[in-house]
């Protein structure tokens, strides 16, 4: 079932609920922190959507929905993404180690590519300018995921930072040091999906 923008507003939040049992999801989950811009929150609800993400959790800063700027940017989506809030990334990446199913062979069926899912830990990447990033396109990336992006004008924080398996930045040619969040958050999880269906 595919709705458009009208439908997806007019989704009524029960009938979301049945939607979000019948889609297919991909092992993805999105840890959105101190996201300040309301827009970028609702825009990457739709990301999250497009990539049929496993969860996306709003961590410290980001504002929740029902938050109107949320449910007009995200255009319903909101109602159809899994997501919660939690206090600290690490937080949110405990909660996800702790719901996060160990893949055996049994249990790799219920991903729309079996041959996405190689390992039974978590991976975690920051998508952030760093001393120690890498090229987005240059690392390896592996299903269960967890993908952080953080606060437009700071980034992720330090502590958050020393959680992570690995850094990721986007290339940038011109005088603008960054991206908006809705668009690298983008690149990388296409990217991603593709890279790992392809695998």
């Amino acid at each position: 079932m595919k709705l458009n923008a009208f439908e997806l507003r007019r989704l009524e939040e029960e009938r979301a609920r049945g939607v979000i049992r019948k889609i297919k999801r991909n092992p993805i989950y999105f840890i959105l922190e101190d996201i300040y811009d309301t827009y970028n929150i609702g825009g990457l609800f739709r990301l999250a959507d497009a990539l049929a993400i496993e969860k996306m959790y709003l961590v410290g800063e980001t504002e929740t929905p029902p938050n109107s700027r949320i449910k007009k940017a995200s255009i319903g989506t909101y109602k159809v993404v899994p997501w919660e809030y939690k206090k600290t990334a690490k937080e949110a990446l405990e909660s996800i180690k702790d719901n996060v199913e160990l893949i055996t062979d049994k249990k790799i069926k219920k991903y729309r590519n079996t041959l996405q899912v190689t390992h039974s830990t978590l991976q975690i990447i920051a998508v952030e300018q760093h001393k120690k990033s890498i090229p987005y396109n240059k690392a390896s990336y592996y299903f269960p995921l967890a993908l952080i992006f953080g606060n437009e004008s700071f980034g992720v924080k330090e502590e958050t930072l020393k959680l992570v398996h690995q850094i990721v930045e986007i290339p940038m040619y011109g005088i603008n040091r960054s991206l908006n969040v809705i668009v690298a958050a983008a690149i990388v999880g296409f990217f991603v999906i593709e890279k790992i269906s392809d695998f």
